[in-house]
């Protein structure tokens, strides 16, 4: 436990990539909200097949477009993120 912290007070990255280090642009929270809905979608779907189980009510042929469109608009929504991330340069301490 002491190392998560320490990890976090030194500005390191648990995750590891920094894949979302760097200013976020409008492109970046457009998609995290697209993403969000998709992972709301997604779940909404594991909850009425696996959790209510309403029986042959709720069949998969209904669900199949729902979880295809979900994993279409998660991916769009992490392709945005990963786009709308402007990187910093990084100065030197000593240029050439």
């Amino acid at each position: 436990m002491t190392k998560i912290i320490f990890y976090m007070s030194e500005g390191y990255n648990i995750l590891g990539s920094g894949m979302f280090k760097g200013e976020k642009t409008k492109v970046f929270w457009r998609g995290l909200i697209i993403f969000g809905l998709a992972i709301t979608v997604l779940f909404t779907v594991f909850w009425y097949v696996f959790v209510l189980d309403y029986g042959y009510y709720i069949s998969w042929r209904w669900w199949t477009p729902v979880i295809f469109g979900g994993a279409v608009f998660l991916l769009i929504g992490l392709y945005m993120m990963i786009a709308g991330v402007e990187k910093r340069e990084t100065q030197r301490a000593n240029p050439p």
